[in-house]
């Protein structure tokens, strides 16, 4: 079972320069690896893989000798990570791969091998760049697989290390109903599950939005090339690195808690379609500040990990409009109403904690194999009287 630990290094100012060098190394040999695809693949149609591209490196280095003070292991890495972006591109799960700047608030570099810690003497060993002080606060058991060395705007360099512990993933736990939770995610609550609770949005952005607009508003009054503005776009980056830390923690903390502090086996949330949502100029930032993307990801692992399952509802059912008591769908139902009533069984609803119920009622039949109609909700097949309602269009559920 693989697992990254995340700790942070503090190198001296020789090795800060080295490092400095190694990023721009490893950025100059993917740009290279870069347009060296494209044009190959322009002229005669030729596909070069990261193999093909190695094996040019030594002649690369022979016309930009500076190229030999990075780690050989670490310029291989960059090509086989443009390799790795070319395949999720050609698999349609991200855009074309980007000529890196090195202006990019993504500086980092790879090593895959000849990397050593020593957990005594709170050091770790990188090649060209030597022993570096590092602050564990855990240790871990296996084999080191990849490390990856990083640097945030913020001047701050940490390292992740991918280990491979040797362990298989627990098996999954049988799925019944009764160990089941729907997730229900908004913007006014973070989250309403099925069994009642609401989590409350901490809203990090908002609170911080005060101090966070003076700073800008400095910033854009300097010029770009004083000594003012470095120190203020410093300052900037720092609130905004302090408002990334208050959310990864609320959601570290929070998925813990629903996955490994819960008897639940099985949890269920909706296919949101956030980039869609994030077109919405009155929501993006708030949707923005909630991080549902990261949210599902970490529930997505954490439950491997404890040998739970995780697993989402169709995009277009009507978890929000449909009464879990009767399935009788409100087709009138508006983002704005928060609460109504069911005009068939006249039950009053809260919004969020029916559309958590209805969530865990499609997981549940989805997990059984149902096969369900385009043109039928799961839950007007399991409610007998609403299985001869007409049902209109599906819309996706709102926040």
């Amino acid at each position: 079972m693989l697992k990254s630990y995340k700790y942070r290094v503090y190198p001296n100012e020789e090795q800060k320069i080295l490092i400095s060098k190694m990023f721009g190394c490893s950025r100059f040999v993917y740009n290279w690896g870069l347009d060296k695809k494209i044009k190959a693949y322009e002229t005669d149609k030729t596909k070069l893989t990261c193999f093909d591209l190695a094996n040019q490196l030594p002649e690369l280095k022979k016309h930009n000798p500076w190229l030999k003070e990075a780690s050989g292991q670490a310029l291989q890495m960059s090509l086989r990570n443009l390799d790795n972006a070319f395949t999720a591109f050609f698999k349609k799960n991200s855009r074309f791969p980007k000529f890196k700047s090195k202006h990019s608030d993504r500086q980092s570099c790879q090593f895959p091998q000849y990397v050593k810690v020593d957990f005594e003497k709170n050091m770790i060993v990188f090649p060209k760049i030597g022993e570096t002080q590092v602050i564990f606060d855990r240790q871990f058991d296996g084999k080191i697989k990849t490390t990856t060395l990083r640097k945030t705007l913020t001047n701050k360099y940490f390292v992740s290390v991918l280990v491979d512990d040797g362990l298989e993933l627990p098996p999954k736990f049988p799925i019944t109903e009764d160990l089941m939770v729907g997730i229900d995610v908004g913007i006014k609550h973070f989250a309403t599950l099925s069994t009642g609770e609401k989590v409350e949005n901490p809203k990090f952005l908002k609170k911080s939005q005060t101090r966070l607009g003076i700073l800008q508003r400095k910033l854009s009054k300097k010029s770009k090339t004083s000594m003012n503005r470095k120190e203020i776009k410093l300052k900037v980056a720092i609130h905004h690195e302090r408002i990334a830390n208050q959310r990864s923690d609320f959601l570290h903390k929070l998925t813990h808690k629903l996955v490994c502090e819960n008897q639940a086996t099985m949890f269920v949330c909706e296919d949101l379609n956030v980039d869609g949502m994030l077109k919405n100029h009155c929501l993006a930032k708030s949707i923005s500040d909630v991080s549902w993307s990261k949210f599902f990801e970490l529930m997505n692992y954490k439950c491997e990990w404890a040998g739970k399952t995780f697993t989402r509802i169709g995009r277009f059912d009507p978890s929000s409009k449909i009464c879990h008591v009767c399935g009788q769908i409100n087709h009138n139902l508006q983002l704005k109403d928060r609460e109504w009533t069911c005009e068939s069984c006249q039950t009053h609803h809260d919004r969020d904690l029916n559309a958590a119920i209805n969530i865990k009622k499609f997981g549940f039949i989805r997990s059984q194999g149902t096969e369900i109609e385009s043109k039928q909700s799961p839950l007007e097949r399991s409610v007998p009287e609403a299985g001869a309602m007409k049902e209109g269009s599906h819309t996706v559920n709102s926040v």
